[in-house]
């Protein structure tokens, strides 16, 4: 409880393992244990090879883990039949790529949309919604265009209006600034950090770029498949939070010099 407040606990992941391979075997992740509330601005980073993508794709329901326990809104995921599965994914997360995932052969407007034509929503709804998320995320003007004939900012806004427009109550972002310039990506955090403070939407995201994580509530620095750090922004600046995230990802380097 806070303040008379119970906060509500969207995903829970427990002793999760992911091992690949039959022979020579590589365990990824060597169980992490992760909760994901209302409200969080969670920040995954880790050294390449230290399991993140691997470990949102699993919260996520992406991917499955080799052992381990993924909840979301306290149903066991990996014990749910495909179709189950599927419309519990539609219900609560929104996922915005790096390269963008839209549809070449289809408009904006389509690409957007493709949320609400999927859950047989009515013709004049998804117009209306889509209409509205796009104005909101300055790209109305787009909405006829095709991908092609637009550039990477406007198709990473296309991706993020795509994942918002269900209102999900979790965004899962895996490197969603990487295609992007600079400009562009912080309009497209702020955007994730409005969403978070208005609606109370969770927010999941892999990034290797310390600027971007100091948009994050909470950092998690996975090393060798486990938690190695975390790290709350509370009372912080972004400024002051940046410093801390890029204190604790530059360890491996500030040893180097350490032996010189």
């Amino acid at each position: 409880m806070n303040g008379g407040f119970r906060v509500k606990n969207i995903i829970t992941a427990k002793n999760i393992i992911k091992v690949y391979g039959d022979k020579d075997k590589a365990r990824v992740l060597n169980n992490v244990n992760l909760e994901v509330n209302e409200g969080d601005f969670i920040c995954i980073m880790g050294p390449s090879g230290s399991g993140k993508s691997t470990f949102l794709n699993i919260l996520s329901t992406v991917d499955r883990p080799t052992k381990g326990v993924v909840k979301i809104n306290n149903q066991n995921v990996y014990g749910m039949v495909e179709l189950r599965l599927g419309q519990l994914r539609y219900e609560n997360i929104g996922f915005v790529f790096q390269d963008f995932n839209l549809i070449d052969s289809m408009t904006i407007r389509e690409n957007i949309s493709i949320p609400l034509v999927l859950a047989s929503i009515k013709a004049k709804e998804i117009k209306e919604k889509t209409d509205e998320i796009a104005t909101k995320l300055s790209i109305f003007d787009t909405l006829e265009k095709f991908p092609n004939e637009c550039s990477g900012g406007q198709k990473q806004r296309a991706a993020a209006a795509r994942a918002l427009i269900t209102n999900p109550k979790i965004i899962v972002a895996d490197e969603p600034t990487g295609s992007l310039d600079t400009k562009n990506s912080h309009e497209l955090l702020k955007i994730f950090e409005e969403r978070n403070k208005e609606r109370g939407t969770a927010i999941l995201m892999v990034t290797h770029d310390a600027m971007i994580a100091s948009y994050a509530k909470k950092l998690i620095f996975l090393r060798d498949g486990k938690i190695d750090e975390q790290l709350e922004r509370g009372s912080l600046s972004q400024k002051e939070f940046f410093y801390k995230i890029v204190d604790i990802t530059s360890k491996e380097s500030q040893s180097l010099f350490d032996k010189m």
